[in-house]
């Protein structure tokens, strides 16, 4: 099965798929995360017109409010 590293671990991925729909997939909310993808962050208005192949690389981090 194809893989992404998400966070330096392999990940299985349905691929083709958007970022979004790996998201989604893996209990993200789209809107509450930052990613960067093969080193480069990309918008959440981006998420559902990126593309995952084989082999990318996610850096996941979860946008976390406080007070």
């Amino acid at each position: 099965m194809p893989q992404v590293i998400a966070n330096g671990q392999p990940v299985d991925a349905a691929l083709p798929c958007t970022l979004e729909e790996f998201l989604r997939a893996h209990n993200f909310f789209p809107r509450s995360v930052v990613v960067e993808l093969n080193g480069e962050p990309v918008s959440p208005s981006e998420f559902s017109q990126r593309h995952l192949k084989d082999g990318d690389r996610l850096e996941i981090v979860k946008i976390v409010a406080g007070g």
